[in-house]
């Protein structure tokens, strides 16, 4: 039986797009986007799915595989954290946070059935369990200069800081200063989107979401890019998804390696696209100093709100500081590097 919160999207004209699970759209996916780069929007975030983790060895079981200190989460937290191959390359990205005594992990749709068949494995003797529980919630992204009007529309409180969680039947996570992501049970989706919409907010789709990723500087690991990346060449310790003093964890000595002994040759960064079909992720990069040799590779991609496509993009520092790198072939379309809210060096 079909989820009645899909079925809802389905009556509103939400329509499910061709290729990444779970992408939705209202119809005009640049047209969200402006929405969401100039006003308030509600976002379905069903690109994006829940594990739940319970039972009484929680969280030392997740602190012994994740990249980050899981046991000095507290319970109004949540953080950004990795699941990591032995040789350091980012199999999923999370955020974490905690609910009463078990632990909900938020991640990409395409990759959940695999991600919680790995980590299950680890789960042996350990007073764990582990179960998808996407079809119990809707996940709903508030975003935008009013979300916290929105959100007393219906009757729910903004956190009070960033990456800290609400705790109640809903929960709202403050994911940075002005977006929050709602968990939200199926019964109860339908009346409070209605609710967040009576204060102006748009509905917009996951474009709209990825957009508002890129722009935060926010990488999210799919199918496409599954086992490319450490985590620095993510960025992801400058957003706080690494803790360098925890013990050892799948894929540890590479990424503390990375850190104080290596020089890092790739970094994260933000570009526009002035081409007319988006990039697919996983997409190659090139520069004249490494000739036919990819020099980096997409990661993710969304519609800019008047023309072209934003990106973030995986690539060599060197080929970055040089300024001129193509997609798709060395003489392909030229990257336009924008900034990020925090200082990559």
């Amino acid at each position: 039986m079909q989820s009645p919160w899909l079925v809802f999207l389905d009556e509103i004209g939400g329509r499910f797009e061709e290729g990444p699970a779970g992408t939705v759209s209202f119809g005009d996916e640049r047209a969200e986007v402006a929405s969401a780069a100039s006003g308030t929007v509600i976002v379905p975030l069903t690109h994006t799915g829940l594990i739940r983790a319970e039972g009484e060895d929680t969280a030392v079981f997740l602190h012994n595989l994740l990249s980050n200190d899981i046991k000095k989460l507290p319970l109004h937290g949540a953080q950004y954290t990795s699941f990591n191959s032995a040789k350091g390359r980012m199999l999923a990205n999370f955020t974490l946070w905690r609910d009463n005594s078990s632990y909900l992990l938020q991640v990409s749709t395409d990759l959940l059935a695999s991600i919680h068949k790995k980590l299950s494995m680890f789960v042996m003797r350990s007073k764990v369990r582990l179960s998808d529980v996407t079809p119990d919630f809707a996940l709903i992204g508030v975003a935008g200069a009013d979300a916290a009007t929105a959100l007393d529309a219906a009757g729910l409180s903004l956190p009070p800081e960033v990456l800290t969680v609400s705790q109640g039947t809903v929960q709202a996570i403050r994911i940075d200063a002005d977006r929050i992501v709602l968990v939200v049970p199926v019964a109860q989706a339908a009346n409070v989107w209605q609710k967040l919409s009576t204060r102006g907010a748009r509905p917009a789709g996951t474009a709209a979401w990825r957009w508002l990723d890129i722009q935060a500087g926010a990488p999210q690991i799919t199918a496409a890019t599954q086992d490319e990346f450490v985590a620095q060449m993510l960025n992801f310790e400058l957003i706080g998804g690494v803790n360098f003093q925890k013990g050892c964890y799948p894929g540890q000595e590479i990424v503390a390696r990375t850190q104080y002994l290596g020089k890092l040759k790739k970094r994260m960064y933000r570009a526009h696209l002035d081409v007319g079909a988006a990039p697919a992720p996983g997409s190659d990069l090139f520069a004249a100093e490494f000739g036919e040799q990819s020099c980096g590779k997409v990661l993710c991609v969304a519609p800019a709100p008047q023309a072209g496509f934003d990106i973030l993009a995986v690539l060599q520092i060197a080929s970055f500081e040089n300024g001129q790198v193509h997609l798709g072939a060395p003489d392909g379309p030229l990257l336009s590097f924008g900034t990020l809210p925090y200082t990559v060096s």
